[in-house]
């Protein structure tokens, strides 16, 4: 009989997976395998919020397989390429089929093992799995990738979407081969940091379904006038679960692609936005770690290490950047308006580069996927693709004022705040010393005092776009 080797990467289910349907339809005995690079390509690895997610995914694909009697074979290991052959080679492999990536280093990684098993007689097959349109497939009239979100948008859409693909278990045949056990993969913290994450997330399977369903039933008609305020559960949350492919794209669009226009112009406009993201460092591969416009890698940044920490910490004396960074420490996600918000106020305000808060992100997200995480950071600084000007600087407490009326998300995020009546809790400074003694509250003591003037804080970006201009004249 065949034998056939599942590599999962990205694409942690069995339901609407071309590999594993592609095996099936090859009456293959299937192997399931996931093997963890640890540190072999910067790219590849995860963050320690990513991991946690990542270790309750695998231990979920891993029950769906002992149910079905098989099991999920895990690796650990510094050289992918060289696992993964020597497992062909033990088991007598014929066929390795896998779901593609879209970051450069995957590519380069993938294309390498590819060209190795074939020259060693071993049959290979890609699928897409995880966007709606490959970035290979969408260019503009010249034939070039577009670097504008709207007419990628009205593009794209134009190409019809594939139905998520059936996979009908029941015949399947598995072999099956001893590799570690899940705690051996060490993406578990040492110390409970992750505590609350439990309280905020399912990530299984069943979790990203469920949530699915609740978000089409309660918000996603409303999504383009909810997801925008920060007290209010009116975006989806299914990015986790799309990063690590335990819901495919495809069966979240073609549950909501007859919700109506509103849905269409809303919530499935941003899964475009995400297929956008993977198609910019597709094409533009140095874009992951330097600007995507390249002039502005001669923006005078400020590099300040203690600025960076404190924005890191929650610590900036802004409560509503601070209730968000603590949003993100405690829950390993933050609001969508939060992250533009707080990524403005630290390149702009707080001068430093995009990338010591794309780094952040990456560690501290349970959703850090390297397209979207690249693209909304560049986006936000001004120097990548569709992306706001540099001149453009968000006000937190305008911001605050209207994504948050009444501070119910800061008073969440920071209880040494909570006694502060309404709209007062995004601007305690301007209370009297007695108001806030009767709220419990003492600026540079229970509650840090602003590290800058917004006003300072922008003239200074300014000042700073103006220099950057002159250097390229």
């Amino acid at each position: 009989m065949k034998r056939c080797l599942i590599w999962f990467r990205r694409d942690l289910r069995l339901q609407d997976n071309p590999a594993l349907a592609a095996a099936l339809g090859a009456g293959a005995e299937i192997l399931p395998v996931y093997i963890h690079g640890e540190n072999q390509v910067a790219q590849l690895s995860e963050g320690g919020a990513s991991k946690w997610w990542l270790h309750h995914a695998l231990s979920d694909l891993d029950s769906q397989l002992n149910e079905l009697g098989a099991n999920l074979h895990l690796i650990k290991t510094s050289a992918i390429d060289k696992a993964l052959f020597a497992l062909v080679q033990e088991l007598n492999i014929d066929t390795v089929l896998w779901n593609r990536r879209y970051q450069p280093a995957a590519i380069e990684l993938d294309q390498e093992i590819k060209k190795q098993l074939v020259d060693e007689g071993i049959k290979v097959k890609s699928f897409n799995a995880s966007v709606l349109n490959e970035p290979h497939t969408i260019s503009n009239k010249s034939g070039k990738p577009y670097q504008v979100f709207t007419p990628y948008w009205k593009c794209s859409r134009e190409t019809e979407v594939p139905a998520p693909v059936e996979i009908n278990l029941s015949s399947a045949q598995w072999a099956k081969a001893e590799g570690i056990a899940l705690k051996d993969l060490g993406l578990l913290p040492e110390i409970d940091w992750d505590k609350a994450f439990y309280d905020n997330w399912e990530p299984t399977r069943e979790g990203a379904v469920k949530r699915l369903k609740e978000f089409s039933k309660q918000s996603v008609s409303e999504y383009n006038d909810e997801r925008d305020m920060m007290a209010d559960d009116g975006t989806s949350k299914m990015s986790p679960y799309l990063h690590f492919g335990q819901i495919g794209v495809r069966e979240i669009y073609h549950h909501l692609r007859n919700a109506g226009d509103e849905v269409m112009h809303g919530y499935i406009r941003q899964l475009y936005w995400r297929d956008f993201a993977h198609h910019l460092i597709y094409h533009f591969p140095h874009s992951v770690e330097k600007s995507l416009r390249p002039e502005y890698e001669q923006f005078p940044w400020s590099h300040s290490e203690e600025m960076v920490q404190r924005w890191r910490k929650g610590q900036t004396g802004y409560p509503v950047i601070d209730a968000a960074m603590r949003q993100l420490w405690q829950t390993g996600w933050m609001h969508n308006r939060a992250r533009m918000v707080v990524g403005s106020f630290l390149v702009k305000h707080l001068l430093q580069d995009w990338q010591s808060g794309a780094d952040w992100f990456w560690d501290t997200l349970v959703d850090a996927d390297l397209p979207n995480n690249t693209m909304g950071w560049q986006w936000v600084a001004g120097c990548g693709a569709d992306a706001a000007p540099y001149f453009r600087v968000f006000n937190p407490l305008l911001q605050a004022k209207k994504f948050d009326q009444e501070g119910e998300y800061v008073r969440k995020y920071l209880p040494e705040l909570a006694n502060i009546p309404g709209s007062a809790i995004h601007e305690p400074w301007e209370l009297s010393e007695i108001e806030l003694l009767a709220y419990g509250v003492k600026l540079g003591e229970t509650y840090p005092a602003r590290m800058i003037d917004l006003y300072e804080g922008r003239d200074r970006a300014l000042e700073a776009y103006k220099e950057f201009k002159e250097l390229n004249k």
